[in-house]
């Protein structure tokens, strides 16, 4: 007797169990690492929480045991007014903080290949050492430093 045919057969089984798999392994990173990093704006007021956070603790022993309390108190208003301003511009322009950490991003990638680039001229021992008088371009003032070119 023939093997009888499944009675459901998924299209796309392969993809199924694909998806499945990943799904899995993005369970375990999270359960590892913790919940992924929220947008620049989440992260931002993050941040100002922590740092108010840290300076309403601050306790400073230069102003002594008489000024301490007042001088917190100070700092507590300080702390506070400066959340308040901030937490608005947060609100009205979470997009801006995007913006602003791709674009930061961006700068620190162009200058790490720039600096990349220019390490590997610098190090590299099989090119003849330039002569003194030759310039790159014909504005180049000799003086005491080289042009770095950053193409």
């Amino acid at each position: 007797m023939p093997a009888e045919a499944p009675s459901e057969v998924h299209a796309d089984a392969w993809a199924t169990a694909a998806a499945e798999d990943l799904e899995a392994e993005r369970a375990r990173r999270r359960a590892r690492q913790g919940a992924p990093p929220g947008s620049a704006a989440e992260e931002f007021r993050k941040l100002v929480d922590a740092v108010a956070g840290k300076l309403s603790d601050l306790q400073s022993p230069l102003l002594g045991a008489v000024a301490g309390p007042a001088a917190q108190q100070v700092v507590r208003q300080v702390v506070q007014q400066a959340k308040a301003a901030v937490e608005p511009v947060i609100e009205r322009n979470p997009d801006v903080f995007d913006h602003l950490a791709a674009a930061g991003s961006e700068l620190l990638a162009a200058y790490r290949s720039a600096v990349q680039d220019q390490e590997r001229r610098w190090t590299a021992r099989d090119t003849p050492p330039r002569d003194p008088g030759e310039r790159r371009d014909p504005g180049d003032e000799p003086g005491p430093g080289e042009r770095i070119d950053l193409d």
